[in-house]
This record gives C-alpha cells, structure tokens and sequence, in this order.
C-alpha cells in the first residue's frame, strides 16, 4: 500500500466521521472556543474566531463531499 493509498483512506475516514458527527465536532469547538475566551478574558476572542470558523468550515467541507472513488490498481 503506497503513501497515496494511505492518505485516501485517512480522508475517506474523516469524512465518515464528519458525516456522522459533524454536530458533535462543532459543538466541541464551539464549547472549546468558549473556554479558552473565558480563560483568556477574551483577549484573543478575534483569533479564536477565526479558529472556530475555519474548523466548521473543514467539517462541512468533508460532510459535503461525496465519497470518492477509490484509485484503480496501477
């Protein structure tokens, strides 16, 4: 199994997972960014922002994305 062969079947995974619990990961980050703007007294709150769009953009991402086609034997 070459590198490429791994790499598919590593995304392919995480668009399982974001299909299947893409709520729940952007539930966590949500709760997380919480967190940290609490702890922080929100002196990063623009940078953890940015972080928590970029993270719920990357889930629906691979929760829309349909499952490819695996590669045909070389």
């Amino acid at each position: 199994m070459g590198i490429l062969d791994r790499f598919r079947k590593t995304k392919d995974a995480a668009e399982n997972v974001a299909e299947q619990h893409g709520d729940q990961i952007s539930d966590g980050v949500h709760k997380a960014a919480d967190v940290v703007d609490d702890k922080t007294g929100d002196k990063y709150a623009g940078t953890v922002d940015k972080v928590e769009n970029a993270a719920d953009e990357i889930v629906d991402k691979l929760d829309d994305e349909p499952p490819q086609q695996p590669a045909p034997p070389a």
